[in-house]
């Protein structure tokens, strides 16, 4: 399909909007670009961007049931993230108290990657870029 430009973003629905804005704002330094507050949904709608780029909503809504993360569900399985310093971003999460998996090296790239969790358990990977 030669219409599709990009990914315009991701929305993802957290259970303690405060905890997740907190951590995609001041543990992975997401900027806030717009927040609302829904009343007819009684949710929140925060609009966040990485670097100039526009990429995640998150909502919040009443009681929302938990992701099936493991086993691991059908569906979108994790958002990567392509870092340049993987070390420095494990010791800045490591820093932070945020739990981060073993570093591995993807068999096919030979690029290294970890693994950690946002609030509500989707998994979020740091990807080693050129």
């Amino acid at each position: 399909m030669q219409e599709l430009k990009a990914i315009h973003h991701i929305a993802i629905i957290c259970s303690d909007y405060a905890r997740s804005k907190a951590f995609y704002t001041d543990i992975l330094g997401l900027k806030v670009v717009r927040e609302v507050w829904r009343a007819a949904r009684q949710s929140w709608k925060l609009d966040l961007a990485l670097g100039d780029h526009y990429v995640i909503e998150l909502f919040s809504f009443p009681e929302p049931p938990a992701r099936p993360s493991r086993p691991e569900a059908a569906g979108l399985r994790h958002l990567a993230f392509a870092v340049s310093d993987l070390d420095g971003v494990v010791a800045r999460l490591e820093h932070l108290q945020v739990p981060v998996e073993p570093v591995r090296v993807d068999e096919f790239t030979g690029k290294r990657f970890t693994f950690i969790a946002d609030p509500d358990g989707l998994p979020l990977e740091f990807y080693e870029a050129d």
